[in-house]
This record gives C-alpha cells, structure tokens and sequence, in this order.
C-alpha cells in the first residue's frame, strides 16, 4: 500500500488497541502502543531510501528483505525496545504485541498489491503478489480516514475500528471474488491463455489484464466481466548474441528482469550509431503507452553507453533520462 494509507492504518491500529484492558487503564501504555503502531506500520518500507541511488537497486530491493520474515520478527523488537526508553512506565508485553500486529499488517496487506513482496524470504526469494488491491485504494483510505474522524470527535474508538475492520476484511475478500471472476472471463476471451494477470486499478470494476499463450501475449482491460485486448503480441525469446548478453549484465536491465514476469523487446539501430535494446512490461500498459521500462544503449564496441530502468510516461522523458545518464 502507500504511504498515507499505512499510516492511517496505523493510527486506526493504535485505537483499536484501547480494546486491550491493559492499554486501556495505563496512559503512558496507550501513548507508547499508538506511537508503537505508527513506526511499525511506516517501518517496512524504510527502504524506499534506495530510490536515493538508483531505479536499478530501488526496484530489485525495495519490498524485499525490509519486507521478509526475520524482519516481521525483528522490527517490532527494535521499534519496542526504543519506545521501552522513551515510555519507561509502559508495558513492553503488550507494546512489542501490538507493534508486531503493526508491522505484520503492513507486510500483509502488501503482498495484496500487484507489486508484491519478498515476504518468504530467506525460504523463498520469490514475489507474493496476490494482485487483489490496488497501491493507492480510495475506499480502504477513505474508511480508515472516516474512522480517525469520528474518534476525534469523541466517539469510542473500539466500536469504530472493530466494524471498520470488519468492513474491511468483507471488501478483501469481495475484491478477490470479483479478481477470480475476471480471470474465468479472460479465460473464456483466451482459452489457450497459460498465464493470467489481473491487476487492479483505483475503479472497484476496472483491472489490468496481462495473459501469455504459447505463441503470444495479450493486453488489454476489464471492465466488469467485459475484457478488451488492445494489443496482442507475438512471443520471441531474446536472442543470444553477445550484444544482447552484454546488455542485460546491465544493472537496469538486470533488475527490471528479476522482477516482470511478462515482458516484449526490442533492439534497433539509432541515428547516432548506438544500438538499443528496450524491455516493456507488459503489466502497466495506461493511456495506450507501456510506462515500466528498461533500456540500453551500446557503441560498436558492446559498451553500455548509457541504461535507465523506471516508470515514463512520455518518450521525450525517457531521452532525457538516458542523456543525463550518458552523461555521468
């Protein structure tokens, strides 16, 4: 999820624990559990700092071991034994409880999204990405904000969080039924269809559908059961060519592979006399352009004179991005 909705999550979190009798009864408790909550739900995603270096080490990490298991264990030890210091008076049982609830919740509700996360790891370095919820969910967002509303207004926080959790896990599981019957329906539009990604989007009846045959990939949208494929494309596996092997050891184009599943190339000769090698991910396609790229450019020699992976929305940006980066 983003950012403000962990928060939101966390906060509402925070007042759902006045359900425990012994943050109920003990201030300095309550004031360690709700800050306690808040961290635990931000923490995770403390490697976002890697978008600092670059696209290639924020997209091969991010989601990853900040994400994974001994991390789900760790961060709410560390988060407790901080807060320990600051509330001294606080019960650390109950604290270190509810900041794992926080942090465990941050990683579950993550690995709804279409990105995904590496939570099995160290078992398994695979992605878990259910595709269920979209990033950004304006009605998951918009509840929990109602709920932090009413209990600053005075009204109890139990009541509210109770019922809006429950609301909550109804509408989970409400957009997985609606996922499965997207699928059977791109099933029937494809019926030799191997692999099937449905991603959603922020309309609760529009999904993103990414779907590999045999022969061909397909792209296209659902709207309710209705699937539209606007493009569909032939498969060619990349060739082995020392141009193309020479490409991808590239760092941008290494990390773009070791996360998109579906994916078209190209290679073309430029004007200037570098030769290119463009990945798409097939996953993202919005206003009729593939936003998540990666690309190389190499000179005579094999030498990768410039390469950018990451979101672009315009092909002008893309140019630049890859100046700026020849230009380093």
């Amino acid at each position: 999820m983003d950012t403000g909705t962990h928060l939101v999550m966390g906060i509402a979190l925070g007042g759902l624990s006045l359900i425990d009798p012994v943050v109920a009864n003990h201030s300095v408790t309550f004031a360690a559990v709700l800050t306690g909550t808040i961290v635990g739900s931000q923490a995770p995603d403390v490697d976002t700092v890697l978008k600092l270096r670059n696209n290639a080490v924020y997209i091969r990490h991010h989601r990853g071991i900040t994400h994974s298991t001994p991390a789900v264990i760790l961060w709410p030890i560390g988060i407790t034994a901080v807060l320990s210091l600051i509330f001294q008076d606080a019960n650390v049982l109950h604290l270190w409880l509810w900041t794992f609830l926080a942090v465990f919740l941050h990683v579950f509700v993550d690995i709804f999204n279409a990105y995904g996360t590496q939570a099995l790891r160290p078992f398994s370095r695979k992605w878990v990405a259910l595709g269920v919820i979209n990033t950004f969910d304006p009605y998951i967002f918009g509840i929990h904000c109602a709920g932090i509303i009413l209990w600053a207004l005075g009204f109890n926080p139990v009541p509210i969080f109770t019922t809006m959790y429950l609301i909550v896990i109804a509408y989970y599981i409400l957009r997985y039924l609606v996922q499965q019957s997207v699928k059977n329906a791109v099933l029937k539009t494809i019926p030799d269809a191997e692999t099937i990604i449905v991603a959603p989007t922020m309309r609760f009846f529009t999904w993103r559908v990414a779907a590999k045959s045999k022969t061909h990939y397909y792209v296209g949208r659902a709207f309710g059961r209705t699937i539209n494929i606007y493009d569909k494309l032939k498969i060619r596996p990349l060739p082995k060519t020392p141009l193309v092997e020479k490409a991808l050891s590239d760092p941008n184009l290494s990390a773009f592979l070791s996360f998109s599943p579906i994916y078209h190339w190209d290679i073309s000769e430029l004007d200037n006399g570098l030769t290119e090698v463009r990945l798409v991910d097939l996953r993202y396609r919005s206003n009729e352009r593939y936003p998540f790229v990666a690309v190389a450019h190499l000179d005579e020699d094999l030498n990768i004179v410039t390469s950018y992976t990451g979101w672009i929305f315009s092909e002008d940006k893309l140019q630049r991005k890859l100046q700026i980066g020849a230009s380093d």
